[in-house]
């Protein structure tokens, strides 16, 4: 378990993320097509995963244009932004943004995301809703980088998550 607050409201999560060096567990999540992502899909490719409550939040929305900007520029990178908002809010989204390098997807029919990652907050104000957490998974599936960010209102450390893609 993971201690996490917002404005100084404590929250916990309901573990905590995938050590470094073990195999990201694999999972689900539903693209704004509404067809479906796996993990293993991406075997071969690194992968960021942005993992954060809502897009319409001003830290979860600058972490996406953040990693739009910098993370997609890297070669055989993609970078998934992990919410629990509707594909559909987040396609508005990253359109109305012009954000073209990222790939947002849901978590709406994937309730075991949060339990696998141990990001699902499981008490206080943003209780069944993600923390801010980045995981960063190398070609072969393996965890390079995570950062729990505690505070759910400051960004993750763009810096170390993109140099551990290096």
């Amino acid at each position: 378990m993971a201690k996490v607050s917002l404005l100084g409201n404590a929250m916990n999560t309901i573990g905590t993320l995938p050590a470094k060096g073990s195999i990201a567990p694999d999972f689900e999540a539903t693209k704004g097509d509404l067809s479906t992502l796996k993990l293993s899909d991406l075997r071969g490719k690194r992968v960021v995963l942005n993992i954060f409550p809502s897009l319409d939040t001003a830290t979860c929305a600058a972490s996406v244009r953040h990693f739009n900007a910098d993370a997609s520029k890297m070669d055989n990178t993609v970078v998934l932004c992990i919410s629990e908002d509707l594909p559909f809010a987040q396609g508005r989204f990253c359109t109305t943004e012009g954000l073209k390098n990222v790939v947002p997807v849901s978590l709406f029919r994937s309730p075991e995301f949060g339990k696998a990652y141990g990001t699902v907050i499981v008490d206080g104000p943003m209780r069944g809703l993600q923390s801010r957490a980045v995981v960063v998974v190398d070609e072969e599936g393996k965890v390079v980088y995570t950062q729990q960010v505690e505070k759910i209102e400051d960004e993750p450390d763009y810096k170390s998550a993109l140099e551990a893609l290096k």
